[in-house]
């Protein structure tokens, strides 16, 4: 399958039925502006661009949403465990956005799409979410090209600070996507 869209992209995950089972398991949650991200994504482009035929396995599965009326963490180890209890083998992550400005040290985001684009890397800062009608929605805030380009770069975000891009090379080198892409 040639991936050069981001359609492309929202086919070849609804042609994995492991990564559907999981947004159709995250869905019946209904989260508020709910999303699964970064490596979730990037790792089934990845594996797909290099033709691999084993899964790329994942240290996470990010799920991601905005609620500003429930900050507390407890909520969100809460769905970790409902997750869990439905998906043993899946090593879930479940992340408020609204409370992750605290722990950043950055202004309040304003929605999880917002938040993903403040990710570090251009090619993780994707994020997919299959909506009530049954379809599959990915978010690319800066576009796709690093992603189909095995590029690994800061996104603007990164970029305008000193202190992030610290952060930027510090997840370069326990990532090892250098070694990983060639």
């Amino acid at each position: 399958m040639k991936i050069a869209t981001k359609e492309d992209v929202i086919k070849l995950i609804r042609s994995d039925a492991w990564m559907m089972d999981i947004l159709e398991t995250v869905q019946t949650f209904h989260l508020p502006d709910c999303w699964i991200c970064a490596g979730f994504v990037r790792s089934k482009v990845w594996d797909a661009l290099h033709h691999f035929k084993d899964r790329t396995p994942l240290t996470d599965v990010d799920i991601v949403y905005f609620d500003d009326t429930n900050l507390n963490v407890s909520e969100e180890k809460r769905f970790e465990k409902k997750l869990l209890a439905l998906q043993p083998n899946v090593p879930w992550s479940v992340k408020n956005q609204a409370r992750m400005h605290v722990r950043n040290n950055v202004d309040p985001y304003t929605s999880t799409v917002d938040a993903v684009a403040k990710f570090p890397e251009t090619a993780t800062a994707l994020a997919v979410q299959l909506n009530d009608k049954g379809e599959l929605i990915l978010s690319a805030p800066h576009g796709v090209h690093d992603l189909f380009n095995l590029e690994v770069k800061p996104t603007p975000y990164f970029k305008i600070s000193r202190e992030r891009m610290k952060i930027y090379h510090k997840r370069l080198e326990t990532k090892k996507w250098k070694t990983a892409l060639v």
